[in-house]
């Protein structure tokens, strides 16, 4: 670094400065030594301003806008899912804390260590069976170029090397890399950006849409259901040589809409994929780990996957970490193959930190009864969302699990119904023409009403 460049980071974390005249300036603010240096997901480099954290505790933030603002509100978002305990949860500060004092990290190649063993043996207990291994991966959108990687080699393991395509759902995502973007839709996702270097797929439309029913039942249109069963039969036989295997997020497709589908569909695709010796791929790593009422959304129709990725919340949202399992046949096929290994193998793979806090986030889960924690945030959703149906510019009102969503009939003004969300005392985090919730499992009744009703105002406020 320069000296002029060292002389300019002293100084931006500095109070306020002296100049050559004496006088005393102020330093500039974090947002202001963020803007145009760094950049945010999605974001252009002079885009809106983000916001400043100074502090989070169990399900608040503490927040500063760029015009000086401080804003204490309710984090309805679990910082993108993933914080499902809350912040500063002393279980999972504690489980870090010890870690440090024996070793952060080691690398995986040629070593092992308790925490990623016990954090594989939790995995698989926990998992449908058949899954019985284990593959740590860096994120989510990692674990998903693994899962794919691993259903080629699997189809030219068994001898069919040329299965090297995928089947996924129109409205899917599955990540950012190259092959994870891949699968997802082709049309909203960002193929068009990158011509050429995404690799083509096979998508099939959205299953029909699915609604909580008064018995707790996942329920959809019986014919529209049999109508797209019989459009999936279709395309796997007359694909079947080409695909290695089918993609989909179980019953919730996420940052794709956030949108409910029939389980049926999950039952048609497991059949559907042992009929032409397709490995069938969960992407669990939004909804895994009882974020739609269930431990895992494959529960809702009952069949287990082949290969299941799971993310975001495994660690609770401390350290970035995912994993990748699969079922003994699918790794038996490998360590049979030319190349006996699954080919990835990142640098942080196995991280002792991350898989501490992971360990320590499941036993909490089960600790705390996600299932009754869950089943009163979508109880307390269901009530606090409510109102915002009356709203003329909201079309629909969902909520399935810890998922709440308020639709509208156009886009988002997303800076504008942020900014009014936390006058409202609410963090949320908006994109399309959707304003959705996700919060930690830990709320309060309190906490949720506050979400539901910061909503609702910030909507009739900037949208009607």
């Amino acid at each position: 670094m320069s000296e002029t460049a060292l002389a300019a980071a002293a100084a931006s974390t500095a109070g306020p400065a002296e100049t050559h005249a004496g006088t005393r300036t102020a330093a500039p603010s974090l947002i202001a030594r963020d803007r145009g240096l760094v950049w945010h997901p999605y974001a252009p480099l002079d885009g809106p301003d983000p916001y400043a954290v100074t502090g989070a505790s169990g399900v608040r933030l503490r927040l500063q806008a760029a015009d000086g603002k401080r804003f204490e509100a309710v984090d309805a978002m679990s910082s993108w899912w993933s914080a499902i305990h809350g912040y500063r949860h002393p279980v999972l500060d504690e489980a870090v804390r010890r870690q440090t004092e024996q070793f952060s990290h080691v690398m995986f190649g040629g070593l092992t260590h308790e925490p990623a063993v016990r954090l594989a043996e939790q995995l698989v207990e926990l998992a449908p069976e058949p899954l019985e291994h284990v593959f740590f991966a860096d994120s989510g959108s990692v674990s998903v170029e693994v899962a794919l990687k691993l259903a080629v080699q699997y189809q030219a393991a068994v001898g069919r090397p040329g299965r090297q395509q995928f089947l996924a759902l129109r409205g899917g995502y599955h990540g950012d890399t190259f092959a994870a973007m891949s699968v997802c839709d082709p049309v909203d996702g960002m193929h068009t950006a990158f011509p050429g270097l995404v690799a083509q797929q096979r998508f099939l439309p959205r299953p029909p849409a699915a609604r909580l029913n008064n018995d707790g039942g996942l329920v959809a249109d019986a014919s529209e259901v049999s109508g797209w069963i019989a459009e999936l039969e279709e395309a796997a036989a007359r694909h079947a040589g080409e695909l290695a295997g089918i993609i989909v997020e179980p019953v919730l497709q996420g940052a794709g809409g956030m949108y409910s589908y029939a389980p049926e569909c999950l039952q048609a695709l497991r059949r559907v994929a042992d009929e032409h010796g397709l490995l069938l791929i969960f992407d669990e790593i939004a909804t895994g780990f009882g974020r739609t009422g269930r431990l895992f959304a494959s529960a809702w129709a009952g069949v287990a996957p082949d290969v299941m990725c799971v993310g975001k919340a495994l660690t609770g949202g401390y350290l970035t970490l995912a994993a990748l399992l699969c079922s003994r046949e699918v790794a038996a096929a490998i360590t049979a193959s030319e190349f006996r290994a699954l080919l990835h193998g990142p640098t942080f793979m196995a991280n002792p930190l991350a898989c501490a806090v992971a360990t320590a986030s499941l036993e909490l889960l089960e600790s705390a009864d996600w299932r009754k924690q869950v089943q009163q945030v979508q109880q307390g959703l269901s009530a606090a969302l409510a109102p915002a149906a009356g709203l003329a510019s909201v079309r629909d009102v969902r909520v399935l699990g810890a998922v709440g969503v308020v639709q509208l009939d156009g886009p988002v003004d997303i800076p504008a119904l942020t900014r009014a969300a936390l006058e409202h005392g609410v963090w949320v985090r908006p994109f399309r023409d959707l304003i959705y919730t996700m919060p930690p499992y830990i709320s309060s009744a309190q906490d949720i009403s506050a979400i539901g009703a910061g909503i609702t105002a910030a909507i009739a406020g900037m949208h009607g």
